[in-house]
């Protein structure tokens, strides 16, 4: 006879006739009454989030669905059209190409100021003047380190992320605006003299830091980030079912090709 076993969960569990979910009954506490974004929050916090806290959660998710022909949407619709039996193959091959240049500036950019702001203290007087010196001490030390600041910079958006100063915006009006936002904000301010040239914040990175004071896991800021851009890549499975370019960008790319020997 074999042991009882037991797998402790506070997610949700299932029997014959219901569906629990985080302690509710599924079909009668949650369908209808709670929307994606305030389960996802819930999901990963085991807490609901408030009414601030769940739009800025929602404002993130939305900045980050998409943005246009990244590598990610090539990688779905090119897999897409090498095997249109497999939704599932392409949405997980867009996925799989969020890193650190394409998705993965969200958690960067959140991990970097929460390792900053976990060294202060209590932050809760911090003044802008304030935040301004110790962001220059964070500029000047990744200068001299030879590394770069996590959300600083854009290869499209030049002069400045349309994204960046809503999203302020929002987080300020729902009072979610909190020492990450300010950290980083005040690094958007302070870097032109530290670097000698002036840089946008992008919005992967505000996106990072919005999470974070928001109250959602370090550990797990990628994975909203992956969650969002999900939506966006569907979008681009619907367009490629409809309106493919996957074929062109096959022909294109092959029939350029040229071969180069080897100089070695």
């Amino acid at each position: 006879m074999s042991a009882d076993r037991s797998y402790p969960t506070g997610i949700g569990t299932s029997s014959e006739d219901s569906i629990e979910l985080l302690g509710l009954d599924l079909a009668s506490d949650v369908l209808g009454q709670v929307s994606f974004g305030e389960l996802a929050y819930w999901l990963a916090t085991k807490r609901r989030p408030t009414p601030g806290q769940l739009r800025i959660f929602d404002a993130v998710l939305v900045s980050l669905a998409d943005h246009g022909y990244t590598p990610t949407a090539i990688a779905a619709r090119m897999t897409y059209y090498s095997a249109p039996d497999s939704i599932q193959g392409a949405i997980a091959a867009g996925l799989l190409g969020g890193g650190s240049r394409f998705l993965g500036v969200t958690e960067d950019t959140g991990t970097f100021l929460a390792a900053v702001v976990s060294e202060l203290g209590d932050v809760a007087g911090y003044d802008e003047l304030q935040w301004d010196e110790v962001a220059r001490t964070v500029v000047a030390d990744a200068r001299a380190g030879g590394r770069k600041i996590p959300g600083l910079g854009h290869p499209v958006h030049k002069k400045g992320d349309p994204r960046t100063p809503v999203m302020f915006r929002i987080a300020r009006e729902e009072g979610v605006f909190g020492p990450h936002l300010s950290l980083f904000e005040a690094i958007g301010r302070v870097h032109p003299e530290v670097l000698g040239r002036t840089l946008p914040l992008n919005g992967a990175g505000v996106a990072g830091a919005c999470l974070v004071d928001a109250g959602l896991p370090v550990g797990l800021l990628r994975g909203f980030a992956l969650l969002a851009r999900t939506a966006g890549l569907i979008g681009h499975l619907a367009e490629e079912q409809s309106d493919p370019v996957g074929p062109s960008i096959y022909m294109e790319v092959d029939r350029n090709a040229t071969y180069v020997p080897p100089t070695h």
